[in-house]
């Protein structure tokens, strides 16, 4: 069996509040991104960036190849993006907003952050779909495990 792919979808927050109201069991990538959602199987992994408050807010597991459905489920800025590429998903570490992990922390140690000079690590994150490293995957995933066991929130850790 092939290993997994390491997908990190980037949205604004409220996409993923949207997505945690609907169980977390969809993941959909944007309409331009036909090629990437093709490369979807199950057993790959997910990882969910929040635009705008720039946080990690949680991982899932794809249990399915991708479909296109243009049923609105979450907001775009670009008029008629319907995020038709869906694949299902099962939540594997969902953070609540006060223990979203902060992506500046996490980029110094990525090593998908360091193909941008370090002042412009916010680079790595822009655009809707990425494919990381499985060890970038696993990092921050083990961070996502230790700040959901913290009482303190993360966004107060690392500055």
């Amino acid at each position: 069996m092939a290993e997994p792919t390491h997908w990190m979808l980037v949205s604004g927050a409220d996409n993923f509040e949207r997505s945690r109201t609907q169980g977390f069991k969809l993941a959909g990538m944007k309409s331009r991104h036909l090629k990437k959602a093709e490369r979807v199987r199950p057993g790959d992994k997910v990882l969910f960036y929040l635009t705008g408050i720039q946080m990690f807010g949680g991982t899932a597991e794809a249990t399915s190849t991708f479909f296109e459905d243009h049923t609105p489920l979450w907001a775009s800025k670009k008029a008629g993006e319907s995020y038709p590429y869906r694949f299902k998903i099962k939540p594997d570490v969902i953070l609540d907003a006060p223990h979203f992990l902060p992506s500046e922390v996490m980029a110094q140690q990525m090593r998908y952050a360091k193909k941008w000079p370090a002042q412009h690590w916010r680079l790595a994150f822009q655009g809707n779909v990425h494919v990381l490293p499985k060890e970038d995957f696993e990092l921050i995933r083990k961070e996502m495990l230790a700040s959901r066991k913290s009482k303190a929130p993360t966004a107060k850790r690392g500055g």
